[in-house]
């Protein structure tokens, strides 16, 4: 049984969503469908490509994945179908794939050339609920597609780093529903440039001198529970997906607050990290 997945920015009070089930139910009645997630925030496509890139693997090989962000045609903002370490893609060639793309080269990817065939004002209705069927029945993406070889990229995708190497400056691309903030350097990325020299991670006024592996490691187990105060207390981990993130420590938004309300942290917001000689 075929697996489609749906990642979009539509939320959950309007139709969109429960229509593009409909659309794909109405020409493949058996396929299994799978929510990622409609609550995105609108447009934002580094948000939805760190989504993305954290959520596709976990499913069988061969699951198509639509993402229906930002995805209206015009001459900057072409639709493209990719076939990506055993996985599909339907989307709009607006950045979203190129987080995944940095790690993984795609197999083949094509943009999509049947719009002449679909008159739409909804293309991921339309449009990608017709490629991925079409995936799922086995057709292949030359059929619905030219190939093409390049894809377009996020802006500053990659942190700086000075030429002395003596500092990283990096950039908030997501805020989870705990409020953690979630930035753009990995784990990987971080010990390249750190060669093991102390350093000090920066974010508005707040710094830490530490990089926790998990976030209870900020807890002293020895004081007795009644008398520990570790609620509420930031903390910089690298978290399951390898990204470098600052943290409260069983931090609840409707309650202590995270660190974005905390700490007054925001999408796109600098961090950086200087490293002690």
């Amino acid at each position: 049984m075929a697996i489609i997945t749906l990642t979009t920015d539509f939320g959950e009070k309007d139709h969109f969503a429960g229509a593009i089930k409909g659309a794909i139910y109405s020409e493949m009645p058996d396929v299994r469908i799978v929510d990622i997630s409609h609550s995105i925030s609108p447009f934002n496509i580094p948000e939805a490509a760190y989504i993305i890139q954290n959520a596709y693997s976990s499913f069988p090989d061969g699951t198509i994945h639509i993402i229906g962000i930002d995805a209206e045609i015009n001459q900057e903002n072409k639709h493209i179908a990719m076939e990506l370490d055993g996985h599909y893609f339907v989307c709009a060639n607006n950045g979203i794939m190129s987080m995944i793309c940095a790690e993984i080269s795609p197999k083949q990817i094509v943009e999509i050339n049947i719009h002449d065939k679909i008159e739409t004002s909804f293309p991921v209705l339309d449009v990608f609920v017709k490629v991925a069927c079409h995936i799922a029945r086995g057709g292949t993406l030359g059929v619905i597609g030219k190939n093409i070889t390049e894809i377009k990229p996020i802006r500053n995708l990659q942190p700086y780093v000075n030429d002395e190497k003596t500092q990283i400056i990096g950039s908030i691309i997501y805020i989870d529903n705990y409020g953690n903030v979630v930035t753009n350097i990995k784990k990987s990325f971080f010990e390249k440039i750190q060669l093991g020299r102390p350093f000090e991670v920066s974010a508005r006024n707040h710094k830490f001198k530490k990089i926790y592996t998990k976030y209870s490691d900020i807890v002293n187990f020895d004081t007795p529970e009644e008398l520990r105060t570790d609620e509420g207390r930031g903390l910089v981990v690298f978290n399951s997906s390898n990204y470098l993130e600052i943290a409260i420590y069983k931090g609840n938004t409707g309650n202590i607050g995270g660190a974005s309300s905390l700490m007054g942290l925001k999408l796109r917001d600098t961090v950086s990290i200087n490293f002690i000689k």
